[in-house]
């Protein structure tokens, strides 16, 4: 189990261009569709466990998944998994391509590839707001954090932290209504 875990992150890490968001397609059709370790409820938790805690989302990702099915090995297996690739490329990148930089041939493949990483981000966030149950509210919320962020020039990490206690005192008040 703790090679296929590996193998399974190293392909993700391997084969997916353009970071932790892009990834979060791949990683949902991997562990929660095909290979059914994690239901989805589940992995939409672990999204925002990961994007809460310090570090890359796509390698928190799989430390959480990783230790959740074989504990700390696994916690070790999915992380080499995930960044093993990415560090071979940048050291391949480093050493070899780096005389070729402004190469017109290298550049147009760059910008090639640019689109297809925001197809992958935005695939991402599609999946994530269809499984999510996004009603008016939700939806309210994400566009408001967004005009916030782009108008006012305000940290996203001030909206996290007034949106996680936002949440607690929510459901607070929920909770003693119920009552």
């Amino acid at each position: 189990m703790l090679f296929k875990l590996f193998i399974t992150f190293f392909k993700i890490g391997a084969f997916t261009i353009g970071g932790g968001y892009a990834m979060i397609p791949i990683i949902q059709e991997e562990v929660v569709d095909k290979n059914k370790w994690i239901e989805e409820d589940e992995f939409l938790d672990a999204i925002a466990i990961a994007q809460g805690a310090p570090g890359a989302m796509a390698v928190n990702t799989s430390i959480y998944i990783g230790y959740k099915l074989e504990g700390l090995k696994g916690a070790l297996a999915c992380l080499l998994g995930t960044v093993l690739p990415s560090f071979l490329i940048i050291l391949l990148i480093a050493t070899v391509f780096f005389q070729y930089r402004n190469n017109p041939v290298i550049e147009k493949v760059f910008l090639g590839i640019r689109p297809a990483v925001v197809a992958l981000i935005s695939s991402a966030v599609y999946k994530l707001a269809k499984s999510s149950n996004f009603g008016y509210k939700k939806l309210f919320i994400s566009l408001l954090t967004v005009l916030i962020i782009v108008l006012l020039n305000i940290s996203p990490i001030y909206l996290i932290l007034i949106g996680g206690i936002g949440s607690i005192i929510y459901n607070k008040i929920s909770l003693k209504r119920e009552k």
